[in-house]
């Protein structure tokens, strides 16, 4: 009973990490789903609607399996004269990136088990949210050996206008992130949220969050998120039209959609990021964790109230998380691609201007409220 006592931090950290996974390998197949739904409603179509299990349509639910069956006995062509090992590695990276940042979320506070308190927080590091940006920012090498060891000219040039698209709007991203850290004071996401949840109301009624505090700088992070994953209007790096298929071009079956399972699963953390940040993550809008465990330890015990709380939370954080989801899919079918040159103007010459006085303006105004 000793050894199971003090190995219950060591199990927990393995079971945090490995649902993180689980959770980033279904984001892809539930995206696709979402994707062709919503893309047939916004298009007036029927959209997947016809494969199901043991007779069941289940409104097409069946779709993403099909096509992971598809993708897995779909023959993989590797063309000659490709750099062989870079070739084979760069959807792996992006993938594993991809996931790798899922398990920097805080997915909840915490729940005692055998006396242990455990933060539902798989990978949690004073480093704070720079963990995330640290990981993603790898990603960047998946999509630039894609491009470069194909061997094929469209496909260099789709993996460095990629690579220079990224990392341009990486710059922004971060100094949106600055004015976030001046006001609560911290990098830490779970100290983050229990400020956004404990703080005293705005105007009496709205609730202390991130996006209350600092309107410019979440805008300006929901634009390069949109950058930053290669998502419509800023997908240049799969310019079909311009460059064949971009740094995909040469990709095919599991390969091709590990690219597509990195870029889901970065979306994902993107906006569990942004909820994180500056919607309060897992807390209710008007009640604090600590606020509602209290309320449940009334009607049972408080190891029990803790992993009800939790579960609230899961739910609240993942609705909190779909909504931007859904405003990816939303905006591919409605915003037209820019062109690459607009693109870059508008990471270089209008959001860093931007963030940039966002921070100064910030920066002086916290510095006179406190002293």
């Amino acid at each position: 009973m000793i050894e199971i006592v003090t190995s219950v931090p060591f199990i927990a950290s393995v079971l945090k990490v490995l649902f993180a996974i689980v959770v980033g390998l279904q984001i892809a197949p539930l995206m696709v789903w979402l994707e062709r739904r919503q893309g047939a409603l916004i298009q007036r179509r029927v959209g997947p609607n016809r494969v199901g299990l043991f007779g069941f349509r289940l409104l097409g639910f069946g779709q993403p399996l099909a096509d992971t069956i598809k993708l897995l006995f779909k023959e993989d062509i590797i063309p000659d004269r490709v750099e062989r090992f870079f070739f084979v590695a760069a959807p792996v990276i992006t993938a594993i990136t991809g996931l790798v940042a899922i398990a920097c979320v805080p997915f909840g506070a915490y729940v005692e088990v055998l006396g242990h308190t455990i933060s539902m927080q798989a990978i949690s590091l004073n480093a704070g949210f720079l963990v995330i940006f640290a990981i993603s920012s790898l990603g960047v090498y998946g999509v630039a050996l894609g491009g470069w060891s194909s061997n094929n000219k469209y496909s260099l040039l789709g993996g460095l206008r990629a690579s220079a698209q990224m990392i341009s709007y990486e710059i922004g991203m971060g100094l949106s992130l600055l004015p976030v850290v001046l006001i609560f004071g911290t990098i830490d996401l779970q100290e983050i949220i229990y400020a956004q949840s404990h703080g005293d109301y705005l105007l009496g009624f709205l609730p202390a969050w991130g996006v209350f505090f600092a309107p410019v700088s979440f805008v300006i992070f929901v634009i390069t998120m949109f950058a930053e994953t290669n998502r419509v209007p800023f997908d240049l790096a799969e310019g079909e039209a311009e460059l064949v298929g971009g740094f995909l071009t040469e990709y095919g079956s599991m390969r091709w959609s590990l690219f597509f399972l990195g870029e889901y699963a970065m979306m994902f953390t993107l906006s569990a990021l942004t909820v994180c940040l500056f919607l309060g993550g897992y807390e209710l809008p008007w009640v604090s964790h600590t606020q509602l465990v209290e309320f449940l330890s009334q009607h049972m015990d408080r190891t029990l109230a803790l992993w009800a709380a939790f579960v609230i939370g899961l739910h609240v954080l993942i609705g909190k998380i779909v909504l931007f989801m859904v405003l990816f899919v939303q905006a591919r079918f409605t915003l037209p691609r820019f062109r690459y040159d607009q693109l870059m103007h508008v990471g270089w010459v209008i959001i860093l201007p931007i963030a940039i006085l966002n921070l100064i303006v910030t920066a002086i105004v916290a510095a006179g409220l406190r002293f």
